[in-house]
């Protein structure tokens, strides 16, 4: 949506659903790097700007979008109308910057429909209670398209993004990664919350919970995308399905925290207040009076997170407080790993070939991750990704993984 061209494209797209006999409903968000420039602005007036406003500023961008959009469908003879978040009555809570939807009033597009009208929505956006104009974080049009199908009843949700769907590892770091045809919600949401930045987490929340396919696809080309979609037979045999890295990542250790009840709560209650988002957690029992506990965060929540645990420091009578700034997490996700021996062992057996150190672990049902140091991150990821084969399509690695 960068500029008129990629508008005009955008409408062809529109025209051949409605060719198939679909009513189509659109939602966009802002064009191109807009979002950015009005931070960027309102940073030059206010180095704090308070978030009420920031929202009525941002939300802008994608007004415009829609409105350009609705032109461009008339130009072409077709009968199109906008709208913000709040005149569809996307409630959400009040977290500015950071809202989270609470209802979607879906009949004043169903009206438009039935119209025979192509319906265009402003992504990222909805209002409080009070009607103050909200916004949902960055990749919140991502969030706006699956709760209104969701809403609407739709059939599916299709996501026009820069790439031509999801891979089994970031491209750019192992060359051979390969487009998958289809993935599991709960893969996509471990992938997403591990650092996979093609969706946005809570716009795969919802499909989950609600039973929306979403099909990401390219914004540039014709062809087939990735289906997010609950668990099939096929995929469930696949043992694991990607990998990741995130670099930006941090882990503090306490070491020697008193071994008694409530101590994590009243840590973990603490970095809450300090709003640090946690993501791993460890704890280890060294003796009867003694334990060990362990978190990471990222690299941004990090003096945050410090100060919050030097707070509570003698509160928990720690002995010491490790940080180390210098680390990445590798994961392998794979819905086929709950019914699947022996990928734990050849995950670490490509890092023990590769020479890479593993500082700590963590598991989930679907997922086991490592953190190692932050040098040996890119080393440590195309290890694994050969180990498990993610250089070749999902079918012919069924019968050699596990």
């Amino acid at each position: 949506m960068a500029d008129a061209e990629k508008i005009r494209g955008a409408t062809k797209r529109v025209i051949k659903a409605l060719d198939k006999g679909y009513q189509v409903v659109v939602v966009a968000s802002a064009r191109g790097k807009q979002t950015d420039e009005l931070i960027a602005s309102a940073l030059e007036l206010n180095p704090n700007p308070p978030e009420r406003e920031l929202d009525q500023l941002l939300s802008t961008g994608e007004q415009q979008t829609v409105s350009l959009f609705a032109m461009a469908l008339d130009a072409a003879g077709y009968d199109a109308i906008s709208f913000t978040g709040g005149q569809i009555r996307m409630i959400t809570d009040n977290a500015h910057t950071k809202a989270r939807i609470k209802s979607v009033d879906a009949r004043r597009i169903h009206q438009q429909l039935e119209k025979g009208k192509i319906v265009l929505v402003a992504g990222f956006q909805g209002i409080d209670e009070n009607e103050n104009i909200t916004t949902l974080g960055r990749g919140g049009s991502d969030t706006t398209a699956v709760a209104l199908a969701t809403a609407l009843g739709a059939q599916e949700c299709e996501i026009y993004t820069d790439v031509d769907g999801i891979y089994t590892t970031d491209p750019r770091i192992f060359k051979d990664a390969v487009k998958m045809d289809r993935i599991s919600f709960d893969e996509m949401l471990e992938l997403a919350s591990l650092g996979a930045g093609v969706m946005h987490i809570r716009a795969v929340e919802f499909g989950k919970k609600y039973n929306v396919k979403i099909h990401v696809r390219s914004s540039f080309e014709e062809k087939e995308g990735t289906m997010i979609m609950h668990e099939v037979p096929q995929m469930e045999g696949v043992v694991v399905t990607g990998a990741t890295i995130q670099k930006n990542m941090a882990k503090i250790d306490l070491n020697g925290v008193d071994n008694k009840p409530g101590n994590a709560a009243k840590t973990f209650a603490h970095l809450a207040k300090a709003k640090v988002v946690v993501n791993d957690i460890m704890q280890t029992e060294i003796s009867t009076e003694k334990a060990n506990l362990s978190f990471t965060i990222g690299i941004s929540d990090l003096a945050a997170a410090k100060k919050a645990m030097e707070e509570i420091r003698e509160e928990l009578n720690c002995e010491r407080i490790f940080v180390r700034d210098d680390i990445a997490e590798i994961s392998v996700v794979g819905v086929g790993m709950r019914t699947h021996y022996g990928v734990a062992d050849k995950l670490f057996s490509a890092l023990a070939t590769a020479k890479i150190n593993i500082d700590s672990i963590t598991t989930s049902e679907i997922r086991i991750s490592c953190i190692v140091d932050k040098s040996q991150g890119e080393k440590a990821l195309n290890a694994v990704c050969l180990a498990f084969e993610l250089d070749k399509p999902a079918e012919q690695r069924t019968k050699h993984s596990g």
